[in-house]
């Protein structure tokens, strides 16, 4: 059975995620002191308590969900469970990297609360948003975000999360025209997403810029097993190559039901999902039935899957 593991991106988190890891001491606990010795502030007191509104800042969020995909890979990793492909939807895909060996997990937690800072002052609060159209094919959505960018108001596709459910991502006037104009093709509905901003849209090359910048800084080594990119889709094995699709990925969208299906091309069965929530374990249902999925929250999650794998 091939296995992948595909990393949960921003909405996933919850208050209260890995306590359970945590309480296990050891190396478990380390993680969550390294995350908080590498950021300069006890974002586990955050993740365990709270307060949600807290938790929910993008410069918070995205260090929290990878010190807990950290503490899921490893609990995978000591079941002796590996994946044969890694892939992550958006800031998911920095914990798919250090999966692989392209960055430390100290520095994919570094490197993300710089991209949280970065993406939240590359538009200031209130301008720009993001909204799921759902019941609009790709295309269709395609044309009404072309159609409605007008007079210096950009919105476009940002995630193609399952057939159906479509993210899109700009100014809050285009957001909202795009939103209206996808009633009128038919849509079933559409939800203004509760995000500080307009994320994987071309409004946020500000934050790329400083990204790539932090990542250059940093490098990305070559991978150990293949990350499926969300910029392209492919596979990607060199970390020269990775490093310039994360920079990308700020303003590109996320192609995630095309990297589902590459992930399948490529002999993957089994996508476990290794982290907070089980959002991508839920899309996969939607994207293709031939494909299990299985998410990792915490211990008693490893239990789960290795009867399943035996």
């Amino acid at each position: 059975m091939g296995i992948a593991f595909t990393f949960p991106g921003q909405g996933s988190q919850a208050v209260g995620m890995g306590k359970a890891f945590y309480d296990l001491g050891g190396d478990f606990k380390a993680i969550f002191q390294m995350a908080d010795d590498t950021l300069g502030y006890s974002l586990t007191k955050l993740m365990f308590e709270g307060p949600e509104e807290n938790l929910r800042l993008t410069a918070n969020t995205q260090p929290a969900l990878v010190t807990m995909a950290a503490a899921a890979h490893l609990a995978l990793t000591q079941a002796g469970i590996a994946p044969t492909l890694v892939a992550g939807h958006s800031l998911g895909e920095y914990a798919a990297v250090a999966a692989a060996g392209g960055l430390s997990w100290s520095d994919a937690i570094r490197l993300v609360h710089i991209r949280g800072k970065a993406m939240q002052e590359a538009v200031p609060v209130g301008q720009g948003g993001m909204a799921a159209i759902l019941g609009v094919e790709m295309a269709v959505v395609r044309q009404l975000c072309e159609q409605v960018s007008q007079n210096g108001l950009i919105v476009v596709p940002a995630n193609d999360n399952a057939p159906g459910q479509i993210v899109i991502s700009g100014h809050n006037a285009a957001v909202a025209a795009a939103v209206e104009a996808a009633k009128e093709v038919g849509g079933k509905r559409s939800v203004i997403l509760p995000v500080s901003a307009p994320f994987h849209s071309p409004l946020m090359a500000p934050a790329a810029e400083v990204m790539r910048k932090a990542l250059t800084a940093t490098g990305v080594a070559d991978l150990s097993v293949p990350v499926v990119a969300n910029v392209t889709a492919d596979a990607v094995r060199s970390g020269a190559a990775e490093l310039d699709l994360l920079v990308e990925q700020v303003t590109a969208p996320v192609r995630w039901v095309e990297s589902v299906q590459r992930m399948k091309a490529l002999g993957a069965t089994l996508l476990v999902e290794p982290g907070s929530g089980k959002v991508l374990t839920g899309m996969l249902k939607r994207i293709d039935k031939e494909l299990t999925g299985a998410a990792v929250n915490g211990p008693e999650d490893i239990d789960k899957l290795q009867a399943q794998l035996a």
